[in-house]
């Protein structure tokens, strides 16, 4: 471990555990358990992920994460195949487009900035779904998959703190 707790940007440490991480936690949720009735919540577990990796540095390895992890959505969900990676590069783009933006914010700042790129990736795929299949998905249900996910950032800034210094080209 390096001094002040961030760790070295190998690959597999801050692409890969997270990747398999966010597999393993949404097979959990995809099981289909009931509660009085109402099943688990379905956030989307691969967003605090792609919003820290663009954070955390520009590379040529964490575009092809996002794909292979929206692509893991789209087959576990049924999904047709392409939108979920979409609707990630598209939020992982625009959370690249505004990191300098995003350099030195505080976590009130950063998680509204999180809420903010999770309702433009959701707004995509509210879009595309309408086109795929002209009508519209229920409002209620895309908003609790809203909040769900929006509350999953505290992940996303531990991912962050983790790995933010790691990399001094980057400082």
């Amino acid at each position: 471990m390096t001094p002040g707790g961030a760790r070295t940007l190998e690959p597999w440490r801050w692409l890969g555990v997270p990747m398999l991480q966010v597999v393993v936690v949404t097979l959990i949720f995809a099981v289909p358990f009931r509660f009085w009735g109402l099943g688990l919540p379905e956030p989307i577990f691969a967003m605090p992920a792609v919003f820290a990796w663009a954070v955390i540095r520009p590379s040529m390895l964490a575009p092809i994460g996002v794909l292979l992890l929206g692509l893991f959505l789209d087959l576990l969900w049924g999904t047709s195949t392409g939108f979920w990676p979409v609707c990630l590069l598209i939020s992982y783009g625009a959370v690249l487009a505004a990191r300098a933006v995003l350099g030195g914010q505080g976590r009130a700042i950063m998680w509204i900035w999180y809420g903010a790129v999770t309702a433009f990736a959701m707004l995509a795929g509210y879009l595309i779904t309408m086109l795929d299949v002209k009508t519209m998905p229920g409002m209620f249900s895309v908003f609790w998959q809203f909040l769900a996910t929006v509350l999953l950032y505290p992940f996303a800034d531990r991912l962050i703190e983790r790995f933010e210094d790691a990399d001094v080209r980057f400082r």
